[in-house]
This record gives structure tokens, C-alpha cells and sequence, in this order.
């Protein structure tokens, strides 16, 4: 950084937003971690979707809105498993009523905002898209796989597992179609 902002000749960085990263907000107890993944599903549900409707390549969009579908069922999964956790008398307000919406309802698996993720892709080759998509799908696997371990009743933790795998799922199917773009 060589002189600093004087020496600076308008050149920015590329690539996509900040991902990787678990969102883990306040989540602690078992409630909490069912909550935050009911967020990330929901997020990432209104990505795939956005994506499904704006992409031009067919094969992409089919994968996307069928990825925008499995998301919305993980979060059914997700509200069942906290009625079951809570029972329904409690489970009216999830699940805001167990921790606020992050950010507005804007963040996804990989702990990104939908619409600078969104903006990001506008525009992009399929291929960097794809490549984005992997590593939040990565992220929510792994993420998935961390939540089941600090759950102790093996019914929760077996809803965990059924998630991850299916996570592991549009790993492959992603992957599948990054391949043949390339």
C-alpha cells in the first residue's frame, strides 16, 4: 500500500462477495441452531430462485429452481423439527420468535446477503455462479453437519443428517452441471 490513497489508480478487486463464512449469529442452544438454519435455508431459497428466473441458460435455470424448491422443504423440515422441539403452542412465532431475523432475512448458507450475492452474479459466466453455489452449498453442509453435533437427542440430530445429505446432494448435481460447462 505504497502511498496510500494518493497512490490509488481506481482499480478494485473482483471476485464474489465474502463466502465461506458461517453465519452463527447469538445460536447456542438447540431452538436457537434450528432457527439460524431455517434463515439460511430461507435466504438461500430466494437466491436460487432470483437465479432461476434471470438466467438464460435453461439447463441452469431447471437446476436452480428445483434447488429454490429442496431449500423451502429443508425449511418446512425445520419449522417441524421445532414443533416437535418447542410443541405447537410455542412454535406459533418461529422463527422470529427464537432469534430476530438476521439482517433483515437477507443472509444465506455461507453466511452471505442475498442481494449483494445476487448483484455479484449478474452478468457472471455460469461457471462463476456455479462455482459460488458449490461453496455455498459446501458451507451450508458442513454447517449442517456442525449443528447435528451439538444437538444430544438422536431424533434432532437425524434431521441434521437427512440435511447435510441433502445438501451433499446439490453439491454433486452442481458440480454435474459445472462440468459440463466446462
Amino acid at each position: 500500500m505504497e502511498g496510500g490513497i494518493n497512490a490509488w489508480k481506481g482499480l478494485r478487486g473482483e471476485g464474489p462477495p465474502d463466502s465461506g463464512m458461517a453465519y452463527f449469529a447469538p445460536a447456542t442452544r438447540p431452538e436457537e441452531l434450528i432457527a439460524l438454519a431455517w434463515y439460511l435455508e430461507k435466504g438461500s431459497r430466494i437466491f436460487y430462485s432470483e437465479l432461476s428466473q434471470r438466467l438464460t441458460d435453461r439447463v441452469a435455470k431447471d437446476l436452480f429452481k428445483e434447488l429454490a424448491v429442496a431449500e423451502e422443504r429443508h425449511q418446512t423440515t425445520l419449522s417441524g423439527l421445532y414443533q416437535d422441539f418447542a410443541g405447537s403452542t410455542s412454535a406459533a412465532g418461529f422463527p422470529e420468535s427464537v432469534i430476530p431475523s438476521p439482517e433483515k432475512g437477507e443472509i444465506m448458507e455461507g453466511g452471505m446477503r442475498v442481494s449483494e450475492t445476487l448483484d455479484w452474479a449478474i452478468g457472471r459466466e455460469i461457471r462463476d455462479i456455479l462455482d459460488l453455489s458449490i461453496s455455498l452449498e459446501a458451507n451450508a453442509y458442513d454447517l449442517h453437519l456442525r449443528m447435528k453435533a451439538r444437538l444430544e437427542d438422536p431424533r434432532d440430530k437425524e434431521v441434521f443428517t437427512v440435511l447435510s445429505h441433502e445438501e451433499k446432494d446439490h453439491l454433486d448435481r452442481l458440480s454435474s452441471l459445472l462440468e459440463q460447462k466446462t
